[in-house]
């Protein structure tokens, strides 16, 4: 295979093994009722039998801090779920049920240091970044595309986590 065409075969490849997953999501979609945590709850039970634990390091929920410490590297972890109660840091008073834990305070300081970094702001996209509107079309039109496809979907809206 010529070189200039090695990525474009990979890449057709991968869409093509793609599209009976997709297919297969999406018939379960039509048949599966709404719950409230729709999305996971969804995919909780799509890949039900091919579930791979993610490390604690990428995918750290609060509460394993004071249900499992032993099996916390504070210094290591990379990714944090604040979803316990009280612990988004843009609204965090250290007053809710363990929130007012050392390990806590640091994570919610971290998030506020990376938060705070302007070296870390995203800057491409400016000529979209003037239609908002125009770049979330963008952004959602292959979801639109397969919902469409798919036909009824069921869903409800859920409070937003923020």
């Amino acid at each position: 295979m010529a070189p200039e065409l090695a990525g474009k075969m990979t890449a057709k490849a991968a869409v093509a093994a793609a599209k009976p997953a997709t297919k297969a999501l999406l018939e379960t979609l039509r048949v599966t009722p709404t719950t409230p945590f729709a999305e996971q709850d969804f995919l909780n039970m799509f890949f039900r039998e091919q579930y791979k634990p993610i490390p604690l390091v990428y995918n750290l929920v609060l509460a394993m801090l004071w249900r499992h410490p032993e099996n916390v590297q504070l210094e290591k972890v990379k990714v944090v779920h604040y979803c316990a109660a009280g612990s988004k840091p843009w609204r965090f008073t250290g007053k809710e049920d363990n929130m007012d834990r050392e390990d806590i305070k640091i994570l919610v300081r971290n998030w506020w240091d990376i938060y705070n970094d302007e070296s870390l702001d995203f800057k491409g996209l400016p000529a979209l970044a003037a239609d908002a509107d125009e770049l979330e079309a963008a952004a959602t039109k292959p979801l639109r595309a397969a919902l469409a496809e798919a036909g009824t979907v069921k869903y409800v809206t859920a409070p937003s986590a923020a």
